[in-house]
């Protein structure tokens, strides 16, 4: 009984696994849909090269334009030469972290 009880545990922990995996799949697709809807067609193959090689930046990048169009900052599709200025902006940011010795 213990070996069928670990299986049983397996399962349910893979399934639950999945449906976390689907969840945020269909979340970036929503996000994915969104963002596409606020930038130009050249922007948003740059973002989508963005996202292939550098996932935080484009996160970052996601957070920043939704953020710049929920506030009333941006109106109008943005440009690819306003999502390169955007994507330097935050490429430059410096993170500071602090280390203890």
């Amino acid at each position: 009984m213990g070996e069928e009880q670990a299986k049983d545990q397996q399962l349910a922990e893979l399934k639950k696994r999945m449906l976390e995996r689907q969840k945020a799949a269909e979340a970036e697709a929503q996000l994915n849909k969104v963002v596409g809807s606020l930038l130009s067609a050249e922007a948003r193959t740059r973002l989508n090269n963005v996202k292939l090689v550098n996932k935080e930046l484009y996160l970052k990048a996601v957070q920043a334009i939704v953020y710049l169009y929920n506030s009333g900052r941006a109106d109008g599709k943005m440009s690819e030469g306003q999502l390169k200025n955007l994507l330097g902006q935050l490429r430059n940011k410096r993170q500071i972290t602090i280390r203890r010795k």
